[in-house]
């Protein structure tokens, strides 16, 4: 596996990719990598010849209070693992390198509506920083496919919408979430659970279970639903901060008749911000 950390190299690399006949997937990431990124890479080789994997932790996407400072680096570990799974290319640019004219001066990309609710009522901010950092790693690495995880679903959401919006000649596949044994989805800020708080951490994906039961029952009460997921997130001594029952494709909230639905929700331990979601298709009801 090559490591480059300037754009030119990455470029110079691909071009020669490309001049060979290989098309070339990319799989982006902030890093502290586990299996659930693992199988994003497995996924991207799987659809095509060469995978480069980008790690860099974009301030960009972190709100004031937020956890920029502690978000874990672990770039030797992270190498290693992908080196282990034979990755092509990995991607680690410093800020300097992607901000050369610092944040403030950055153009950014915003997705309207979409990146306003859900996380981004809570992460003023979040998504603006995300869809200005990953257009900017998609003019670098114009791969032919990209691969982001489910359990960020407004993210891919709102990145399908920025990449029809902007005809940015990407196809965006999604990767399924992977979980740990009790359900808990995994994710890099699982590391901030506490050990007293473990046990019980898969709350919010027993809670969207529930409502997904409650739903396949033929409940169409969607705010009272709604409001009960979050009392059951409460009462199992966790802050919710949102449980929505979503459209989709817009995450605008469901209308009864809607045939394809996600149920999203957040909620906060006491040391980490924890997020899943569930989705849907009744037509076959």
């Amino acid at each position: 596996m090559k490591t480059f950390h300037h754009i030119q190299s990455v470029r110079e690399a691909l071009k020669q990719a490309r001049l060979e006949g290989k098309t070339v997937g990319f799989v982006p990431t902030m890093g502290n990598l586990h299996d659930a990124h693992i199988a994003l890479v497995r996924q991207a080789q799987s659809l095509v010849d060469v995978v480069i994997v980008s790690v860099f932790v974009n301030r960009l996407q972190f709100g004031l209070n937020e956890d920029w400072d502690k978000y874990p680096r672990t770039i030797e570990a992270d190498s290693q693992k992908l080196a282990a799974v034979n990755c092509d290319f990995l991607f680690y640019p410093d800020e300097k390198e992607m901000y050369p004219n610092g944040m403030d001066a950055q153009t950014r990309v915003i997705v309207p509506s979409m990146a306003d609710v859900l996380c981004g009522a809570s992460r003023p901010g979040h998504f603006e920083g995300v869809t200005t950092v990953v257009s900017k790693l998609f003019n670098i690495v114009q791969p032919d496919i990209a691969v982001f995880g489910i359990k960020d679903y407004q993210q891919l959401a709102i990145i399908r919408r920025m990449v029809e919006d902007l005809c940015i000649p990407v196809d965006i596949v999604a990767g399924d979430i992977v979980r740990e044994a009790d359900g808990l989805a995994m994710s890099s800020r699982n590391s901030f659970i506490t050990p007293q708080e473990r046990p019980n951490a898969n709350q919010l994906h027993r809670s969207l279970s529930w409502l997904r039961e409650q739903i396949l029952a033929g409940e169409r009460n969607y705010p009272a639903l709604e409001t009960a997921a979050k009392a059951r997130i409460k009462e199992a001594g966790f802050r919710p901060d949102y449980v929505s029952i979503c459209n989709s494709k817009t995450l605008a909230p469901a209308a009864s008749d809607d045939l394809n639905i996600t149920l999203l929700g957040a909620m906060y331990t006491e040391g980490a911000r924890l997020i899943d979601n569930l989705s849907l298709n009744l037509a076959g009801e």
